[in-house]
């Protein structure tokens, strides 16, 4: 397999398997695996990846590599602790990073917007992810151990225990416009300034079904819309085309000349929506980091139901 240095825009949010096939052989090519799971799937993603992921790929475990400082679930981990793992996970800013995960698209989206909110925009996901991979009928390969996984998140609870973690080949740049706060969304409730888009399914949205995380009501966030994420793929958990993006986007009557902010349960699917909405050539777009699990679980919150 001959090494490629096939350009790929940063303007496409996603490669191809075919792409990623051609250039697995670069030395600049770095490939994350970033399987995640809902709480009631019962998977474990570190052990699938052991059993099975992409030559070379090094295992991204977004409940870890996270702020170590709150109970909300895989918030943004502070710039020097995202520094230490993805230093840890061989990436450095000359780097190409490729994301994937063990569904098509679900969890990697996440680590892209990360990478992105750091300053990496050299930084794409797998369309179709592992299993399209598989279809194709390429190879996976098997680890005993987790190999740099759990050295990455070690460097996370070292720097948020105050103690230094070297050689650090990755040097951040933080994007603060491309992450909101709940005071944000607070604020944005009274300026309806940004467009607010909710990634979760109508009947968590409507608060007629309930949330996958117990103690938490359903409902959303005033003056916010729904298109649940799956909206934006097509069966084999590929991102549709542009055209069919837009036309879901044009349904909600969202106008891409104006701001955006996506929310979700806790900040993983929502940036599925800014994955689809980069495809349409907007990359400024906001994810609510806390979403709606954060947002429920205050007092002093407003929360609708339809």
């Amino acid at each position: 397999m001959a090494s490629s240095t096939q350009p790929v825009s940063t303007d496409e949010p996603v490669v191809t398997v075919d792409w990623l096939y051609a250039s697995l052989n670069d030395p600049d090519l770095k490939v994350l695996d970033a399987s995640w799971y809902m709480p009631d799937e019962q998977r474990n993603p570190i052990q699938e990846y052991q059993a099975a992921h992409v030559p070379g790929a090094r295992f991204f475990d977004i409940d870890r590599i996270a702020d170590q400082t709150t109970d909300l679930p895989h918030m943004l981990p502070s710039e020097e602790a995202f520094a230490a793992a993805v230093s840890v996970l061989n990436i450095a800013n000359k780097d190409r990073v490729v994301v994937y995960d063990g569904k098509g698209i679900f969890s990697a989206p996440r680590v892209w917007w990360m990478f992105r909110v750091f300053g990496h925009d050299q930084v794409w996901v797998l369309d179709g992810g592992l299993p399209k991979w598989r279809a194709f009928g390429h190879d996976v390969e098997t680890s005993a151990s987790s190999d740099k996984s759990s050295a990455a998140t070690e460097a996370v609870e070292k720097v948020y225990q105050g103690q230094s973690v070297s050689p650090i080949t990755f040097q951040t740049k933080f994007q603060p416009h491309l992450v909101w706060s709940l005071e944000q969304v607070k604020r944005n409730i009274e300026e309806k300034s940004y467009q607010h888009i909710d990634a979760r399914s109508k009947p968590r949205f409507d608060g007629v079904a309930p949330e996958p995380r117990e103690g938490i009501q359903s409902g959303h966030i005033p003056g916010s819309k729904c298109i649940p994420f799956f909206q934006l793929l097509d069966a084999s958990q590929t991102l549709l085309p542009a055209d069919e993006i837009k036309k879901r986007i044009d349904q909600e009557a969202i106008s891409l000349d104006g701001p955006i902010v996506t929310s979700c349960g806790t900040g993983v699917t929502a940036c599925i929506l800014v994955l689809g909405l980069h495809r349409l050539g907007k990359s400024d777009i906001a994810v609510y980091d806390g979403s709606w699990t954060e947002w429920a679980l205050q007092s002093d919150t407003a929360k609708e139901t339809s």
